[in-house]
């Protein structure tokens, strides 16, 4: 017997796409959507197809965040160990440039960064490794992120580092215009 179509749409499977970045083990993540009249339908998360991809996590919480001016930055964040986490992020409204900074001493891509574009209409995901610190710059107003992490927030592992740090280099596509006192003053970081 056939297995049902999802959605409705007439397909037995959705295939993700995972692609490299700059960052090791930080993936851009397309979703193959399937269109008719109504609009898409897209897996957005599949143990088996992460699995496929060498990917093995087990998501623990699911956070949602608004940010309603562009040019709101948020990050960079990250717990310590052992409450390091992994992240899967996706922009459901709006769009915002996000970005991995590799703080891995071990990796060969430690202090690199990696940043996507990701929006609501492209409905693509970056999934940032455990011991990245990880943050967002808003490039719409009105701006919706969901994502799923490995580990359960621990406010006593929250830590971050600059934005603008020297050491890492990043280029953000526009101003920052909001910024928390927080994410202002985290400290450089210690080479």
């Amino acid at each position: 017997m056939p297995s049902p179509a999802i959605g409705g749409l007439g397909c037995d499977r959705l295939d993700m796409k995972f692609f490299d970045t700059d960052v090791v083990g930080a993936r851009r993540i397309v979703l193959e959507r399937r269109t008719d009249e109504r609009g898409f339908f897209a897996r957005a998360w599949c143990r088996s197809e992460f699995a496929e991809a060498g990917v093995d996590v087990d998501w623990v919480q699911a956070n949602a965040a608004r940010s309603t001016k562009a040019g709101t930055l948020r990050g960079l964040h990250f717990q310590r160990p052992p409450f390091d986490e992994v992240k899967l992020v996706r922009c459901t409204r709006g769009a915002v440039f996000d970005v991995a900074v590799d703080l891995r001493p071990d990796s060969p891509t430690y202090r690199g960064w990696s940043g996507l574009r990701l929006d609501a209409d492209g409905a693509d995901a970056f999934l940032i490794p455990a011991g990245c610190a990880h943050g967002y710059l808003t490039l719409t107003d009105d701006v919706d992120l969901y994502y799923l992490t490995s580990t359960v927030y621990e406010p006593a592992a929250a830590a971050g580092v600059r934005y603008d740090d020297p050491v890492f280099g990043i280029v953000w596509p526009r101003a920052v215009e909001v910024i928390s006192a927080q994410d202002a003053t985290w400290p450089g970081f210690a080479l």
